[in-house]
């Protein structure tokens, strides 16, 4: 049971214990537990993951969600709140993401599970769209290399295939005339970021749409990460290309409410340029026993809570709050990107925003890999995302970052590990690309042994315990 977390402080329940604890015991317990795990977070040096970190913020929408965490959505002559919530978390999307300019269609959306989900239910609604018109050979989809892998993961699902355009590592971006030369006839849509989770770069999303129009495809554009941030680094002046509606051919966009929208884990929306295209993926079975089914996604059952928090988070920040935290986590970011350029050992990838990758330049006597830097960072509390191809590492600014101090801290620590970085060079580093594999170059063989090492780090997630 040693690696059972918390199996020394905790009874580890391998059976259906006979008895309940009390409700006083199980929250002193919890309470113990979040309180520690929360201070590897509260420190600022965490890339991502947890996007507000404002205590007070969770409370409040921990109240919001309470009121309605027991409701379940799909009933709606029940909870009439949860289509008042939703409607409005869309409608409020929708015009961040430059709806208004629409002309050409009848702009709706989708509220989903998270990023995967969203993602997951555009290529399914360009599939169904396809079918419906009577295409049946192997559709496909078409993305840049840098595109997030629940893409592939969607395709895996819906039997598309996926085709994937190079990508530079100089510039990060993907070449439009490389996605082009992809797309053929069984081409159902095509895939630009704003911003790319690796580098915090935006593809060309209006080159991409006049592809997409020229070939009469979908395209849709990937705002996970960076959907409910660029468009208020737009408005403050920052240098991000048009990426939503208001760029011909966009048809549709994922953004995140639960990263910069700053809710709770588990919601995302989905927006549609047309309700025609939402539309052609609702699932109906009107012949069941149990009463005619009619579903507008892949999901099931829902907690009204989350609906409420999210309502909640977006209505409370409105548009001057979403604002001044952009402001601060922009101007965060620009710092911390100048403590790297100021390291001619170092090199910033491509063009990038709130969300920034380096790389050493691997030239001269003192050539380093990335990965050294990353290890003595972790010494100092700071936890990256590593990328691969070429080694890199990332970090996503969040407002954690924008504390008192903390990018002071951040130049400091970072000067010292180009340090240990060069005293280093010879030996091989600790840490590598955990995300999306292991650094380097793999052999069939070696691709195989990791994917094994995976496969029993995620069984470790869902393990029983045993004696």
């Amino acid at each position: 049971m040693a690696n059972f977390p918390y199996a020394d402080r905790i009874p580890v329940n391998r059976t259906m214990p006979d008895a309940g604890r009390s409700r006083e015991e199980i929250i002193a317990d919890l309470t113990a537990i979040a309180t520690e795990e929360d201070a590897s977070w509260e420190t600022g040096r965490i890339s991502g993951s947890l996007y507000c970190g404002d205590h007070s913020h969770y409370d409040f929408l921990t109240e919001a969600f309470g009121l309605f965490a027991h409701v379940n959505v799909l009933q709606r002559d029940l909870c009439p709140s949860a289509t008042r919530f939703e409607g409005e978390i869309i409608a409020m999307t929708l015009d961040m993401l430059g709806a208004s300019a629409v002309t050409d269609g009848d702009p709706v959306g989708l509220v989903t599970s998270g990023g995967t989900g969203s993602i997951a239910h555009a290529m399914l609604a360009y599939r169904e769209r396809a079918r419906a018109a009577g295409r049946t050979g192997r559709l496909n989809v078409v993305k840049p290399e840098t595109a997030h892998p629940a893409f592939d993961k969607a395709c895996h699902l819906f039997d598309l295939e996926m085709r994937v355009a190079p990508v530079s590592a100089e510039t990060t971006v993907v070449d439009p005339a490389d996605v082009a030369a992809l797309v053929d006839a069984d081409t159902v849509a095509i895939i630009g970021s704003a911003c790319n989770y690796g580098y915090g770069t935006v593809d060309p999303i209006t080159e991409l749409g006049q592809v997409a129009l020229e070939r009469g495809v979908g395209l849709h554009v990937d705002g996970c990460l960076g959907g409910f941030i660029l468009p208020w680094g737009r408005e403050l002046g920052y240098d991000i290309p048009a990426f939503d509606f208001s760029v011909p051919g966009v048809t549709t966009i994922s953004a995140d409410t639960h990263k910069y929208g700053y809710a709770f884990k588990g919601t995302s929306v989905l927006a549609f340029r047309d309700r025609a295209l939402r539309n052609s993926q609702y699932f109906f079975n009107t012949s069941w026993t149990g009463g005619k089914y009619c579903s507008p996604g892949m999901d099931g059952s829902r907690s009204g809570g989350l609906l409420a928090a999210t309502w909640a988070s977006m209505v409370s920040l409105g548009r001057a709050g979403y604002l001044d935290y952009a402001r601060q986590i922009f101007s965060t970011a620009a710092g911390m990107q100048d403590a790297v350029r100021s390291h001619p050992e170092l090199r910033i990838m491509g063009n990038p925003t709130f969300c920034f990758s380096f790389t050493s330049t691997g030239e001269g006597d003192g050539a380093f890999d990335i990965y050294h830097v990353n290890d003595f960072m972790r010494t100092r509390g700071w936890r990256f995302n590593g990328q691969q191809y070429p080694n890199a590492i990332h970090m996503a600014v969040t407002r954690p970052q924008t504390q008192p101090g903390v990018a002071e801290a951040f130049a400091t620590d970072l000067a010292e590990a180009v340090s240990y970085a060069r005293d280093h060079a010879g030996e091989p580093p600790h840490s590598g690309a955990i995300y999306g594999g292991v650094a380097g170059g793999l052999t069939d063989e070696a691709d195989e042994f990791i994917r094994s090492v995976m496969t029993d780090m995620m069984d470790a997630h869902q393990q029983v315990p045993t004696d």
